[in-house]
């Protein structure tokens, strides 16, 4: 027998968010899944709950009076487990979190430190490496990736943030070596590349075109930690490539230049991953929930005031 609350979350989800798109942002499920979930629960009442066209989403009559019992059933269900959960404002249990080294260490802990703050029994086990970590395999709860995941990893993902990247490097370099005034000019210096097993992480820059290519480099210097390309840079030994909130300090007391300013900046885009399951935790569900709505602000705030 099929379950009669299937799709029945999706469906109080799409009309809250007032959208197929946004509720999966916030179910962490793709647009199509949404609409599909919607459809067959459509196709098992034998009613149409929306009326749809290319810019609006919108209930039927049928839809409005459906979704107000929906939307009193789910608050039953959700005060039941409220109350297993120890509470209504209380937020318990472990979780194990993932992370890269220096994003998580000067902007991801700090946000979670103050969730731990707010939630006395919440217990948090942080863990940094620039490695990327089996989620399922090694039992962790969260991990923060820069990229996305691959389909059918048995993985959720969502976005957290855009790292705005810039090209820079000391003024005595660039006094030494001259300035490049095109992406092809990378080519005569000396590159400070990011290297990790076994490598190497290439520079994407947009052409005059608008179109991503990869930077011609040279380097006899590569590392696998940012900080190190960063003091690397700031001694005169080349050109690095690196997130803005990372050498904003650095740019702001004159150690380094950007250059090639005149192109749109490179992003690098970090999300959340987590195991694929069909309920996420309370605590989980808080945790990337914050992330999402505060990180975006936390690293802008880094990379201006650092």
């Amino acid at each position: 027998m099929r379950d009669r609350f299937e799709g029945l979350t999706v469906f109080v989800e799409t009309v809250e968010a007032g959208g197929f798109a946004k509720a999966g942002e916030r179910l962490a499920l793709s647009r199509s899944a949404v609409g599909k979930s919607v459809a067959r629960l459509e196709e098992r009442l034998g009613v149409k709950l929306f009326h749809r066209t290319t810019r609006v989403l919108t209930l039927t009559e049928e839809g409005q009076a459906y979704y107000k019992r929906c939307q009193r059933a789910l608050d039953e269900l959700h005060a039941g487990e409220a109350y297993l959960d120890s509470g209504k404002n209380e937020v318990v249990g472990a979780l194990r979190i993932s992370m890269p080294v220096l994003f998580g260490r000067y902007c991801v802990a700090p946000l979670l430190i103050e969730i731990a703050r707010q939630y006395p029994k919440l217990e948090l086990d942080l863990r940094f490496s620039d490695l990327i970590v089996d989620v399922v395999g090694e039992g962790y709860d969260l991990a923060i990736r820069n990229g996305p995941v691959a389909e059918g990893s048995g993985l959720r993902m969502r976005k957290l943030v855009s790292q705005r990247k810039v090209i820079c490097a000391a003024p005595d370099y660039l006094a030494r070596k001259g300035t490049p005034k095109d992406i092809s000019d990378l080519a005569g210096h000396d590159a400070l590349v990011y290297w990790r097993n076994n490598q190497l992480f290439p520079w994407k820059v947009r052409d005059r075109d608008g179109k991503l290519r990869d930077c011609p480099l040279n380097w006899r210097l590569k590392f696998d930690n940012l900080e190190a390309i960063v003091d690397a840079s700031v001694a005169g030994m080349g050109i690095g490539n690196v997130p803005d909130w990372l050498v904003s300090a650095h740019l702001q007391d004159g150690r380094l230049v950007t250059i090639l300013d005149d192109r749109a900046p490179t992003q690098l885009d970090t999300y959340a991953v987590w195991p694929e399951t069909e309920h996420l935790p309370r605590r989980l569900r808080l945790v990337i929930d914050t992330l999402v709505e505060r990180l975006p602000a936390s690293t802008n705030s880094l990379a201006a005031n650092a």
